[in-house]
């Protein structure tokens, strides 16, 4: 378990790097408000971890599966997110298969 709340955050680096990539070079974001938005990444990640352990608990899962996350998202009103994600998953999906493919055939040489 958690020993503190502090722990759930999401890394301050992480946040950083995702403020600055979607944000335009003349911008810039007080101490305070990255603080605020990296509070607010965990809370969500946190929220939809539950909604979808709750999912898969109802299906009789032991492991939250992407599907799982996916569906949880459209039930939770968020399904403007899902096909972003949905073509991420295959892109992480392939890269991860073209890695594995790699390695064996380095293995076979």
């Amino acid at each position: 378990m958690v020993e503190r709340i502090e722990d759930l955050n999401l890394p301050n680096a992480v946040i950083a790097r995702l403020i600055k990539e979607s944000l335009p070079e003349s911008a810039s974001v007080s101490k305070e408000a990255r603080a605020a938005i990296a509070r607010a990444a965990s809370v969500f990640a946190i929220f939809v971890t539950s909604s979808s352990t709750a999912l898969a608990h109802k299906q009789n899962h032991k492991t939250i599966t992407a599907k799982d996350i996916l569906q949880t998202l459209t039930e939770l009103d968020f399904e403007s997110f899902v096909p972003s994600l949905t073509q991420d998953l295959e892109v992480y999906r392939k890269m991860v298969k073209d890695k594995k493919e790699s390695k064996a055939s380095k293995k076979d040489s």
